[in-house]
């Protein structure tokens, strides 16, 4: 799990490795930090953020999926049952409500999203740090930067352009829906 604690961590811990690189300019550090450093901190925060609530939304779909029909076969006198039913019908409400709040956010596929892109990132991060991997041929990470950055670019562009196209999808799904028809029901 990230808190606010490690994002500042991670944060003070990857800048103090660009601010070592000696070959790099201030501007080129300036962008490793605000481009490439920002973006791992951020998604890492989103990826934890998402499984998060992922985990809880599944928790009280599954306990509460379990102890309703457990409160609702009960054998209580008529007044327990009574509170039993009315217990049993709001676990109900509160299990539907999770499952339908995890399916329209889509949190465990976004956790699932995040965390591939930051592990991405930092993978490409380290390869640039050290000079191994597409970057082994440079001799210093000044010569290397440009590769680099294009590289970020180019982890971090697909996930803007889902990011977008999820928006353009739910814009053109309220667009379709008939005028004063807010719940999607069909207007008599």
């Amino acid at each position: 799990m990230v808190d606010q604690g490690d994002g500042n961590r991670m944060r003070d811990d990857l800048g103090s490795v660009i601010d070592a690189l000696p070959s790099l300019s201030e501007q080129q550090k300036h962008f490793l930090r605000s481009r490439w450093l920002d973006q791992v901190v951020w998604m890492e925060g989103k990826a934890a953020r998402s499984r998060r609530w992922h985990y809880r939304l599944r928790l009280v779909a599954a306990v509460g999926g379990v102890v309703t029909p457990a409160l609702v076969g009960l054998q209580l006198d008529d007044d327990g049952r009574r509170w039993m039913g009315l217990a049993a019908i709001a676990l109900g409400v509160l299990v539907a409500a999770a499952v339908a709040v995890e399916g329209l956010l889509q949190l465990g596929d976004t956790w699932h999203h995040y965390r591939r892109t930051v592990e991405a990132l930092k993978g490409e991060g380290w390869l640039f740090f050290q000079l191994s991997g597409p970057y082994r041929t440079h001799a210093t990470h000044a010569d290397a930067y440009r590769g680099f950055a294009e590289r970020v670019e180019g982890i971090i562009q697909p996930s803007i352009e889902g990011y977008l196209a999820e928006i353009a999808k739910v814009k053109k799904k309220d667009d379709e829906q008939p005028p004063g028809d807010d719940a999607g029901a069909a207007t008599p």
